[in-house]
């Protein structure tokens, strides 16, 4: 079975265990300049299962191109499952791509008043 091209892994760092049930979305932009001035477009959308993944975000022959491509955790619904306010409603984290490569790991994690993330392998 194949895997999306652009994974991830959010934990909460708060509970010490993986983040189920965080809205994912996968958005692209061709160039910096046009995902500056918001004209990015959605092109995936999930939410994490019970180990703190999307495994099918995108599918697997899903071919990136080169651009900018900014997945938006939305933590505001996450942490309201569990009667809690976060300081950050969302996460985005945007990046480049220059010359694709077949797999892209974007881990993120969590915790009310935190958050930190990695190029993942």
């Amino acid at each position: 079975m194949g895997v999306s091209p652009i994974t991830s892994h959010v934990l909460d760092a708060a509970r010490g265990q993986p983040a189920q049930g965080v809205p994912i979305s996968i958005s692209y932009a061709p160039s910096s300049q046009t995902a500056a001035a918001g004209q990015s477009g959605v092109i995936a959308r999930g939410v994490t299962n019970n180990d703190g993944r999307c495994p099918s975000l995108l599918e697997p022959d899903y071919v990136l191109k080169p651009g900018v491509y900014t997945v938006h955790f939305d933590t505001k619904t996450y942490f309201a499952l569990y009667g809690e306010k976060s300081f950050y409603p969302f996460v985005d984290v945007t990046f480049e791509i220059d010359q694709p490569a077949p797999h892209y790991h974007i881990p993120l994690n969590l915790a009310p008043f935190s958050y930190t993330t990695y190029r993942g392998s």
